[in-house]
């Protein structure tokens, strides 16, 4: 019995849990250093979730600082546009921008991460 246990598990069949996730799209992102975050989805958020900390990163430019934003997390996964403040994307040409996402539990002990890439042209 307890190699069968052991072989399920292996496989994913038991004790699986899925990874958070996320998405974005620029949507109403128009306009040069947008101080209103994009619109964003969320997916497989742990339980025990109390906020999310946002940043954003231009792969091309690693060190401008874009800042990010934290807000309550309420159990909706998706987060509207403006949801937090930062320094949006102004890139010379195409850049691609990474954001990252932190669940945190009610003490700040960080749950799970998930990150998202989006190429953006002004």
């Amino acid at each position: 019995m307890r190699l069968l246990i052991t072989a399920l598990i292996l496989a994913g069949t038991i004790g699986s849990a899925s990874a958070m996730s996320m998405s974005f799209e620029w949507g109403p992102t128009k306009k040069c250093f947008d101080s209103k975050s994009p619109p964003i989805s969320l997916s497989d958020v742990p339980d025990g979730t109390a906020k999310l900390r946002f940043k954003m990163v231009d792969l091309n430019a690693i060190g401008y600082p874009h800042g990010g934003g934290t807000v309550s997390y309420s159990g909706k996964n998706k987060l509207p546009y403006g949801a937090f403040r930062y320094k949006g994307p102004c890139p010379p040409s195409q850049h691609t921008y990474q954001f990252t996402v932190d669940a945190l539990d009610k003490n700040g002990k960080k749950l799970a991460t998930a990150k998202a890439r989006k190429s953006f042209k002004k």
